[in-house]
C-alpha cells in the first residue's frame, strides 16, 4: 500500500477536477518562458475560435495579450484590480483596418454557452521563476488565464497543517511570483482534512470552505468539503459565475480589500435572482415581489445584497425590481471525535517501535494507515469551531493583550522614578529587544519612548520636540507596513531596532551639555538658536553660539524670578528687549528676533512649570 503523501493528494485533486471536464496538464508538458504566468496558446486559441465571424487578425490577438499582461505599475493589489476588470467586464480593441468598428474583445465568455467556448485547464508542478522559482502545487486556467491557485499539505502529517499553505501562498508566492496573481479570483487552501478559499489579500480568518454542491443539500466537512469545493465551487459554470459577480473589489479602500463571497451567499444570490425573475411583471402573472428576508447578524445580508444588485442590474431582464431575501443556517454534523483517543495510543506505541526490525512490511504499513487516519482525525474541524489555526492565533493575541498590558503599567513605574529614568528605560528597552513577540515589542517599545521624551519636554521643549517627530516617523512606518505585506517581518524588525537606537541617542542626548561645558538650561537655548539658525540658513560660529546661550539663561533667570512674571506685559516687553540688544551685540541676525523670542518665551514657561 503505497505511502498518501502530498503529491499523491495533489493528483488526487487533479483526478477530481478532470471528472468535472476540466484538461489535466502535467506543468512539465508546458513549454513556456519560465517567467511567463500565462498560458498564451490558450488564449489564442480561444480568441481566433471566439472572433473568428469577426476575422480577428494574429496582430490583433497579440495585442490583446499585450493589453493583459501590461505592468501598469501599482501595488499587487492594484495590478489585480485593474487586470481583473479587463478579465470580467472586457475592453475595446482598435482593429488593424481603420476602417473597420472597435472590436469588443471579451477574455472569458461569461454567456450560457461559456462552458463549451471558454478552455478550463488544471495544471499542477508548473514552475514559474520570479524573484524566486516556485512550483505551486495546482493552478486552474481559463483560456490561459492563472484565475485560482492552490496550495496542498498532507492530510495525513499532523504537523503539516493548512495555515501552513496559506503562509506558502500569501507570503511566499505572493513575494516570489507576485505576477502569478494579476489574475487572481481566489486561491485555496487544503491540507485535505480542512479545504478553504478565498482572497489572496485577506486573513486567515476570512478563509472558508464550500460546503455545499447544491443550495439544499446538507453542509459537509472534512474530506468531504474538499469533493463539495470541487463539484460545488469549480463546476465550470459555478466558477465562471464566481468569478464574474462574486468577488468584489470596493471602489475606493485604502487597505487591500477585496471580497469573494461564502457558499451561502451565492447560493441565496442565485435564488434570489430566479425568483425574482420569475415574479417579475414581465412575466405572465407576476407580482413584482419576490419573498421577505431574515438574516441573522454576521450572516453577510451587505454583501449578498451587492451581489444580488450587481446581478440584476448587469441583466436586461428587469427594471427597478423589488428584492426581498430569505436565508436560514442548518446545523453541522459531529465529527468522530471517539476514535482520537485510541488513535493517539497507536501513535505512541509506533514512535517506540517503529524501528524494531520484528515489524513486517504489511504491519509498518498498516501502522502509516492508522496514524494517518489519527492525523485526520486531529485535523477535522468541528461546526464551527476555529481549526487549529485559529485558535493558536488567538490565544497568542490574548498572551500579547496580557503582556501588552502589564508592560504598561511597568512603563508608567518607570516614568514615575525620575532619577533612575535613563538606566531603568535602556534596561526594559534591553528586556523589551528580547521579547518574541514582534507587534507587542513594538508598541510597548512606542508607549516606553513617548514616556522618556514627554519627560524630556519638560527640560528642552526644542529637542524633545524633535525626538517626537522621530518616533512618529517609525510609528508611521510600523503602521504602514500593510501596505507592502511581504515585508511586515522585515519592517518590523527594522523598526523595533530604530526605537532601541532612538533612546539610546536620547539618553545621549541629555547628557550632551557635559560635552559642551555648559548647565542643562543654557543646553536648551542652545539648541534654540542652532534649531533657528539652521531653519534660516546661516552659519553662526559654536563658541559664540555658547556664550549667547549663557547669555540668555542669565536674562531668562532675570525676568522669571517674579511669580507672575508670565502673566505681566511689562516683564515679557523688558525680556524681548533685553533679548534683541543682547542678539545684536553678539552678532546673531536681526531677522529672527521675533522667532527666537517666540521660543525663548516657550522654552522659559516650559521649564518653570514642571521645574519650579
Amino acid at each position: 500500500m503505497p505511502h498518501f503523501n502530498e503529491h499523491a493528494f495533489e493528483l488526487s485533486i487533479m483526478e477530481l477536477f478532470q471528472r468535472e471536464g476540466y484538461t489535466y496538464t502535467n506543468g512539465e508538458e508546458i513549454h513556456k518562458e519560465v517567467s511567463d504566468v500565462l498560458l498564451r496558446d490558450d488564449m489564442r486559441l480561444y480568441l481566433r475560435s471566439r472572433y473568428k465571424t469577426d476575422g480577428i487578425m494574429p496582430l490583433e490577438i497579440e495585442r490583446v495579450l499585450a493589453i493583459l499582461t501590461a505592468n501598469v505599475g501599482f501595488s499587487l493589489y492594484e495590478q489585480n484590480r485593474h487586470t481583473y476588470q479587463l478579465m470580467t467586464e472586457g475592453f475595446s480593441l482598435k482593429r488593424e483596418d481603420a476602417a473597420l468598428p472597435d472590436l469588443f474583445i471579451e477574455p472569458i465568455d461569461f454567456t450560457k454557452d461559456g462552458t463549451k467556448n471558454n478552455m478550463f485547464r488544471i495544471v499542477n508542478q508548473l514552475e514559474i521563476q520570479g524573484s524566486e522559482r516556485r512550483i505551486p502545487d495546482g493552478i486552474v486556467y481559463v483560456n490561459g488565464l492563472p484565475v485560482v491557485v492552490l496550495e496542498f499539505k498532507s492530510a495525513v502529517k499532523e504537523d503539516t497543517t493548512i495555515m501552513d499553505a496559506y503562509t506558502q501562498l500569501t507570503v511566499r508566492y505572493r513575494r516570489d511570483i507576485p505576477d502569478l496573481f494579476k489574475y487572481n479570483a481566489f486561491v485555496v487552501i487544503s491540507d485535505g482534512m480542512n479545504n478553504k478559499y478565498g482572497s489572496m489579500f485577506s486573513s486567515y480568518d476570512f478563509f472558508y470552505a464550500w460546503r455545499k454542491v447544491e443550495a439544499d443539500d446538507k453542509a459537509t466537512d472534512g474530506i468531504n468539503s474538499l469533493l463539495t469545493m470541487v463539484r460545488g465551487l469549480f463546476r465550470k459554470e459555478r466558477l465562471l459565475s464566481v468569478i464574474k459577480d462574486f468577488v468584489f473589489f470596493p471602489d475606493s479602500s485604502k487597505s487591500e480589500k477585496k471580497v469573494v463571497c461564502r457558499y451561502p451567499q451565492f447560493f441565496a444570490t442565485h435564488k434570489l435572482f430566479d425568483n425574482i425573475r420569475l415574479h417579475s411583471r414581465l412575466q405572465e402573472g407576476g407580482d413584482g415581489k419576490g419573498g421577505t428576508y431574515f438574516g441573522a447578524t454576521g450572516c453577510g445580508k451587505s454583501i449578498t445584497m451587492l451581489f444580488l444588485s450587481r446581478m440584476l442590474m448587469r441583466t436586461r431582464d428587469f427594471a427597478s425590481p423589488t428584492i426581498v431575501l430569505i436565508t436560514d443556517r442548518t446545523d453541522l454534523d459531529d465529527q468522530l471525535s471517539k476514535l482520537f483517543g485510541t488513535a493517539k495510543k497507536l501513535k505512541s506505541a509506533f514512535n517506540l517501535c517503529s524501528n524494531n526490525e520484528e515489524i513486517s512490511d504489511a504491519e509498518r504499513e498498516e501502522i502509516h494507515y492508522f496514524t494517518g487516519v489519527r492525523s485526520i482525525i486531529y485535523k477535522l474541524t468541528i461546526g464551527d469551531t476555529p481549526d487549529a489555526s485559529q485558535m493558536n492565533r488567538r490565544v497568542s493575541e490574548m498572551i500579547e493583550e496580557a503582556i501588552q498590558s502589564e508592560g504598561v503599567e511597568e512603563i508608567i513605574q518607570i516614568g514615575n522614578d525620575k532619577e533612575n529614568l535613563d538606566v531603568l528605560s535602556e534596561e526594559y528597552m534591553e528586556r523589551l529587544g528580547k521579547l518574541k513577540l514582534p507587534n507587542t515589542k513594538v508598541k510597548l517599545m512606542e508607549r516606553l519612548l513617548k514616556t522618556v521624551i514627554t519627560e524630556f519636554k519638560k527640560v528642552n521643549k526644542v529637542k524633545g520636540v524633535d525626538f517626537s517627530k522621530r518616533l512618529n516617523a517609525l510609528v508611521d512606518k510600523y503602521n504602514d507596513r500593510r501596505d507592502s505585506a511581504i515585508f511586515a517581518d522585515e519592517v518590523l524588525t527594522e523598526v523595533a531596532n530604530q526605537m532601541a537606537d532612538l533612546l539610546k541617542e536620547l539618553n545621549k542626548e541629555k547628557k550632551s551639555f557635559l560635552d559642551l561645558g555648559i548647565s542643562y538650561e543654557e543646553k536648551a537655548f542652545y539648541d534654540i538658536l542652532k534649531a533657528i539658525a539652521k531653519q534660516f540658513g546661516f552659519e553662526y560660529p559654536e563658541n559664540k553660539l555658547l556664550k549667547l546661550a549663557s547669555e540668555i539663561k542669565k536674562i531668562v533667570a532675570d525676568k522669571s524670578k517674579y511669580t507672575d512674571w508670565f502673566t505681566r506685559d511689562d516683564i515679557k516687553a523688558e525680556l524681548k528687549m533685553d533679548l534683541i540688544l543682547v542678539l545684536a551685540e553678539y552678532g546673531y541676525p536681526p531677522v529672527t528676533n521675533d522667532e527666537v523670542f517666540k521660543e525663548i518665551l516657550e522654552q522659559a514657561e516650559n521649564f518653570k512649570k514642571y521645574n519650579g
